[in-house]
């Protein structure tokens, strides 16, 4: 058990694509318990505050004070496997129809529509 939960948002170092540097920022836990037993990692997507640019897979969030973010955010179609040593501290949790909203856009990023 890692303590997190699927549809937590943390914050932790999240390292970019390209691995040139590395950003604290909220991000999203997308796997569940089941998978954090076995795997001893988590999955997360990134989440950032630039609501200008909405890519495919991402997804504004309604209510995005309620999950314990600063200002309105998207989480995107950016995901991360971390150990969960990696994280910092837990912020809030998205509301339920946030999270479906998300759910239903991870299967859009993996054609499962």
């Amino acid at each position: 058990m890692t303590g997190y939960e699927r549809g937590n948002v943390i914050l932790v170092n999240f390292l970019f694509s390209d691995e040139s540097g590395v950003k604290r920022r909220p991000s999203l836990v997308l796997s569940t318990d089941e998978y954090h037993k076995g795997r001893q990692e988590i999955i997360i997507a990134g989440i950032t505050s630039n609501t200008r640019r909405i890519l495919i897979g991402d997804y504004l969030l309604i209510h995005w004070q309620e999950a314990g973010l600063l200002y309105p955010s998207v989480v995107t179609g950016i995901f991360r496997t971390i150990k969960s040593q990696m994280i910092d501290r837990k912020l809030g949790a998205l509301s339920e129809d946030d999270m479906k909203a998300v759910e239903q856009k991870v299967r859009q990023i993996f054609g499962l529509s």
